[in-house]
């Protein structure tokens, strides 16, 4: 059969080289400088060359790992919901996104302060332009300014019953990008982090991808309300040396996401015992302490448990928080994270990688002034702490008027919900179909507890400070419709769920003709 050469770079830079199938049977040397593609010359079309293959070739290995996390359910939920988004007024049958924790409840409160001080807006100082001054090359350390109204702030947020130092505060793009300089830090590729489980789905990409490190999960239950216990971190411990894993560390959400409950002074105290016994570290991603709003149990960080510890000074160099201003302030867009440590080590390591993931100048200077009000930021930590709580409480309310609970939860943006009852299988595989069916014919984006991690189907969680009180009220009623036309169909205790999208119809009339879908969604 007659064959057709073509030079490489008809297909690629010069940059990059691919043998023939012949030379790959060959030794690996590339002393050919003039390397060929070969086409059939029936077929001049198409490489021989499998599609994978020049993807491998064309990529480095971590640009071509799957190790992202992209096909997790909890982000396929984000981009049905990006296809079919819903709109009171022009998609009222669209997918509502509870799969999003955003803090939309208090723009007004920082947008009325935004206009009562144009200078900080305008990035004047006592009327004067300092554009130039930020435009240019800023230290990697960060403004000292805002530094310090950081500090201040999160010191705030703990009840002032620990005093930040400023210095000890590393900026980042935000906390997703303060746990990934945390992992690089502390841990050599391969390397573990224990995380108690469930636990947020993004974790297997921020701790993960890039670092090389792994997770291993400390198995909590709904038995105790998924509380830490010695007995499961110790048994996490074991199973990650079965594994032949080296153990650096511990790392917890506190509050939880997604259980949205804090971790007690006694839970904290076994974490830092097991870290001392052990000589790990122990992280707390902390960017909902400002969301706690009941006051029992109360939000304890890490930092003042540690400060009331015995053994408090053996512990600092092993301690490390990470906070940003995503949650509490409602900024995600704005990425502005830290990670806080006293190991001094850990800061000039973490300062020198901050540069791939600074804070722009700007932002720095806005927030500063506005965190240097501390009138405005007590007045409104605790206004938006009430917000979150009629919030939860609305969701609570509208999931028992559907006969579904949730777990008692003290803080954050969602609610841990027990769908259980459910399940047409009491299995994973039967949750993924409960999602689905949620999704696509009840029209609701919600993270289901497999995609956290968690041990037991049948739990998920729901999203509701990203949305208009209208919209959860959309959202409940077509979960209640939901939930009662499966009841009917269960007929004698076999659980069923109605088919197609006839009896999705049934639930969109009964929805539009118990409220107005067109309400504006504005102010939130």
């Amino acid at each position: 059969m007659a064959l057709s050469i073509y030079p490489i770079p008809l297909l690629l830079s010069h940059s990059h080289i691919i043998t023939t199938p012949t030379n790959l049977s060959r030794s690996s040397s590339f002393s050919d400088p003039s390397p060929t593609f070969i086409f059939s010359s029936s077929h001049r079309s198409s490489s021989i060359f499998d599609r994978n293959i020049m993807a491998q070739v064309l990529l480095s290995r971590k640009a071509a790992c799957n190790a992202h996390g992209q096909d997790s359910s909890y982000f396929l939920g984000w981009q049905e919901y990006e296809k079919n988004p819903y709109d009171p007024t022009t998609n009222p049958t669209g997918i509502i996104q509870m799969g999003l924790a955003e803090n939309q409840l208090s723009f007004d409160l920082i947008e009325s302060w935004l206009e009562r001080h144009p200078d900080a807006v305008g990035l004047r100082r006592d009327g004067a332009l300092v554009f130039r001054e930020l435009a240019l090359f800023q230290d990697y350390h960060g403004l000292p300014h805002f530094k310090k109204a950081l500090a201040d702030f999160m010191g705030q947020l703990r009840g002032n019953k620990v005093e930040l130092q400023w210095r000890n505060l590393v900026l980042t793009a935000g906390s997703t990008s303060a746990n990934e300089t945390l992992i690089f830090c502390l841990a050599e590729p391969g390397e573990a982090f224990l995380l108690p489980t469930p636990y947020y789905p993004g974790f297997d990409r921020d701790l993960k991808w890039r670092t090389g490190a792994e997770i291993v999960p400390i198995h909590c239950s709904s038995s105790n309300g998924f509380r830490i216990t010695k007995r499961a971190v110790e048994k996490a411990y074991q199973q990650a040396r079965k594994q032949r894993l080296s153990v650096k560390g511990i790392l917890v959400t506190n509050p939880s996401n997604p259980l949205g409950t804090s971790l007690t002074h006694a839970e904290l105290r076994t974490l830092l015992d097991f870290a001392l016994a052990k000589g790990i570290h122990l992280i707390s991603d902390e960017i909902y302490s400002g969301t706690a709003f009941a006051s029992s149990p109360a939000f304890v960080s890490v930092l003042e448990a540690m400060q009331v510890h015995p053994l408090n000074l053996d512990l600092a160099d092993r301690v490390h928080v990470v906070y940003s201003l995503s949650k509490d302030l409602g900024l995600p867009g704005f990425r502005v994270g830290a990670l806080y440590s006293a190991n001094p080590e850990v800061v000039a390591a973490a300062t020198k990688m901050s540069s791939f993931g600074l804070v722009s100048s700007q932002t720095q200077y806005l927030l500063a002034a506005l965190l240097c009000d501390h009138d405005f930021t007590a007045r409104y930590v605790a206004e938006n702490k009430k917000r979150i709580a009629d919030r939860h409480g609305r969701l609570v309310e509208g999931l028992r008027r559907a006969g579904v609970e949730c777990l008692e939860s003290n803080a954050g943006l969602f609610c841990w919900v027990d769908m259980r009852h459910l399940l047409l299988v009491d299995t994973f595989e039967g949750e993924m179909e409960l999602w689905r069916k949620v999704v696509y014919e009840v029209g609701l984006n919600i993270s289901p507890g497999s995609s956290c991690h968690c041990d037991e189907p049948g739990w998920f969680r729901l999203c509701f400070a990203n949305m208009s009180e209208e919209t959860l009220d959309v959202a409940m009623q077509r979960l209640q419709n939901f939930v009662a036309s499966s009841s009917q169909c269960s007929g004698h205790g076999t659980r069923s769920w109605p088919r197609g999208s006839i009896s999705f119809a049934r639930w969109m009339v009964g929805l539009s003709s118990s409220r107005d879908h067109r309400r504006s969604e504005r102010g939130y």
